[in-house]
């Protein structure tokens, strides 16, 4: 190897063009040491394009001051952004102990940085000038003016002085706790195992289960069988297991996760982060952290939150009480007059009268769910709908063996996007899915098109040594949620980048991920896909017509868990004073008018409550149940026109998919839909009628 060879393979990747196809992220040359010294440097450009604008002796222009940045086509002041963009999506998907210790470091820098360009009085002059005077502006250009200027305002520039550095000492606090309480939440539920060494304790579990956990013990060099809490391994374990004591014990470890007298406790950093988020949104003006948010969301105040959360309560609790009840009869049945239904036993009794109603299981429909035929099926739903391609690239790299990386061709030929697929549960890996960007969309200055790189993680059903992964229908259904997610990234077409894709507000961005789900179900999707991974025969009609007829098995209950999250999210941040409460019974308290039951004491969803602690859904949760109406008021226009109706599709995507945050989203589903959303067509969807008064 040559010396200038050698010397630009000592070099951090973060400096160089990446030379990688479409110029995907480097993933195979980036070191754990490359971060630090890339981040360091990212600020300092950073501060050098802050110093470049408000030392520009021209007159303050939208050109000159707010799109600046956002036009660096050459690649020069992005620097933190791409680091920061790598860093913080593998500490979630792929971290360690090294990298957790340098997330602590850096992120009170990167949060002090953030607070130095927000509160920078002569940056802000400039942007006040702009926003009050300026050319002529398209639609998309108002939007990221006003975005720019509220982003100021929003993070303190119009305090005094001490205010300010009140505000800086607040949001840096926050930023530590927030990244504290996931790296506490992941370090225990990585801890817990429930290790199984007699045969005789397996007894009700399917063979997918079985074998995942030997498997599971074999990588931990044990005997026996492993069960973890990653959803792949509790879920089946708390549903088909007949050892109650072993359920308990699950449920247990589940539930009081960061409860306990050890490091990894959240309950002082949950009160400590509503406290912050209160302090914050007072010191700005208004009277509660919910008041805060909901100004820039389409529900705009908690009168309309609570409306949708009560609306929906008055719908569904009826429901929900007659099915609690029809599954207290069966276990009554099964176990003796004496039995009470307790919560580990919810998912096994649940599962018991699915098959007793609908002769359904899920376990029945895992072997025509091979991973890599959901794969083509979701795909292939796609390429029906919107005329797109998948093609696997392995030249592109990945940040685990894991990960699959696809390119993306439009309906003409023409590259679109590239497309991360993360499967499976590991160590160093959170829990649940989402989808994320190594790379956001833009028409530079140049003019040219950069596209995006989307990655979608989740945490499926893993291959075995006996058997390919085989997904439950619950598992294709999180696919399809954050493939939507992606095709919100990869469809997105607007001239700048923080105003691409998902960067849309938090109770509308659920709308396309929640809208493929319908798809699930849906009979011509189905035979796609759903082929017996051994036989090749084809998911039979009779099974499907069992799933549509079983499609709103306990919905009620589940709507009633998704408005108990909402409700408990907004009992938090609506608080005007100090909260000294004890989160566990305030907890149970909070969200009591949507639970059915007695409740445990001791059990805390709060501390393990990631989307509203750590999340970015702090007085937004209420969001999936918002996006839900638009969901099912989008697809019964494909219902009424065919579920791969292409034009419908082509409506969808242009008028909602691709636009981004450049309009106000109830504007653009107006556009779509001709009208706005009602909650008759999820009522319809689940079976529900309203009250008559």
């Amino acid at each position: 190897m040559s010396q200038q060879a050698q010397n630009t393979e000592q070099q951090n990747p973060f400096f160089l063009p990446y030379d990688t196809p479409h110029d995907t992220v480097p993933f195979d040359r980036i070191k754990l040491e490359h971060f630090e010294e890339a981040f360091m440097e990212g600020i300092r450009r950073d501060n050098e394009q802050v110093e470049k604008t408000i030392n520009n002796p021209q007159k303050p222009t939208f050109d000159n001051t707010i799109i600046d940045k956002e036009d660096d086509t050459e690649g020069y002041y992005d620097l933190l952004e791409r680091v920061s963009t790598v860093f913080f999506n593998l500490l979630s998907a792929e971290t360690n102990d090294e990298m957790d210790a340098l997330a602590q470091k850096i992120q009170p820098i990167l949060t002090q940085h953030a607070n130095d360009v927000r509160l920078n009085e002569q940056l802000f002059k400039r942007v006040q000038y702009v926003h009050r005077h300026h050319r002529k502006l398209t639609a998309e250009e108002k939007m990221l003016l006003e975005n720019t200027y509220q982003g100021f305002v929003r993070s303190g520039a119009l305090l005094d002085k001490e205010g300010k550095e009140r505000l800086r000492k607040l949001t840096e606090e926050a930023s530590v706790l927030s990244l504290q309480f996931s790296q506490n939440l992941l370090k225990e539920t990585k801890a817990f195992t429930l290790h199984i060494t007699d045969r005789a304790q397996l007894d009700g579990l399917p063979d997918t289960a079985v074998e995942a956990a030997a498997q599971t013990a074999k990588e931990q060099q044990k005997e026996g069988w492993v069960f973890t809490l990653d959803y792949p391994s509790y879920s089946p374990f708390m549903t088909y297991s007949t050892q109650r004591d072993l359920r308990e014990q699950m449920y247990m470890a589940r539930n009081t996760l960061c409860t306990h007298s050890n490091d990894a406790n959240n309950l002082e950093i949950c009160k400590r982060l509503v406290n912050l988020r209160r302090e914050i949104a007072q010191l700005l003006g208004y009277k509660t952290y919910a008041d805060y948010v909901l100004v820039r969301r389409m529900a705009s105040n908690t009168r309309s939150v609570y409306k949708l959360l009560n609306d929906l309560i008055d719908a569904y609790k009826p429901t929900a009480e007659r099915e609690r009840e029809e599954l207290k009869k069966l276990a009554v049945r099964m176990e003796g007059k004496d039995f009470k239904v307790k919560p580990w036993d919810a998912a096994f009794y649940s599962h018991k009268l699915q098959l007793k109603k609908f002769n359904l299981d899920a376990e029945m429909l895992r072997p025509y769910f091979e991973l890599s035929k959901v794969i083509s099926g979701v795909f292939g739903l796609a390429n029906r709908l919107y005329g797109i391609t998948f093609r696997e690239n392995k030249d592109i790299p990945v940040y685990h063996p894991d990960v699959k990386a696809y390119e993306v061709f439009d309906k003409d030929g023409s590259y679109l996007a590239v497309f991360y697929a993360d499967f499976h549960p590991r160590k160093g890996k959170q829990g649940g899915a989402w989808m994320t960007e190594y790379q956001g969309q833009c028409i530079n200055l140049k003019g040219i098109n950069e596209r995006p790189h989307v990655s979608v993680v989740m945490n499926l059903t893993k291959p075995t040594e006996e058997k390919p992964a085989l997904l439950t229908l619950g598992e294709v259904e999180t696919f399809l949620h954050e493939f939507g997610h992606s095709l919100h990234g990869m469809f997105a077409n607007t001239r700048f980048e923080s105003l691409s894709g998902t960067n849309v507000w938090w109770d509308f961005v659920e709308l396309p991920s929640q809208f493929m789900e319908n798809f699930s179900i849906e009979k011509e999707f189905l035979r796609t896909f759903a082929f017996h991974y051994q036989t090749g025969e084809p998911l039979p009609d009779e099974l499907i017509d069992r799933i549509v007829k079983s499609r709103n098995f306990m919905v009620a209950t589940a709507c009633l868990r998704q408005v108990s999250f909402g409700l408990l999210d907004m009992a938090y941040y609506t608080q005007r004073h100090e909260f000294s409460q004890d989160i566990i019974p305030f907890e149970k308290n909070a969200w009591k008018k949507a639970i059915l039951g007695k409740q445990l004491t001791d059990t805390c969803m709060t501390v393990q409550f990631s989307h509203i602690m750590a999340g970015g859904y702090a007085a937004g949760y209420y969001s999936y149940k918002w996006a839900e109406v638009l969901d099912a008021d989008a697809f019964s226009v494909f219902k009424r026109n065919g579920i791969f109706d292409q034009k419908t599709a082509q409506s969808f995507r242009e008028n909602i998919l691709s636009k981004g945050g450049t309009e106000h989203p109830m504007t653009l589903y107006k556009r779509f839909r001709g009208g706005e959303p009602t909650i008759d067509a999820l009522l319809k969807r689940n079976g529900i009628k309203r009250k008559t008064k």
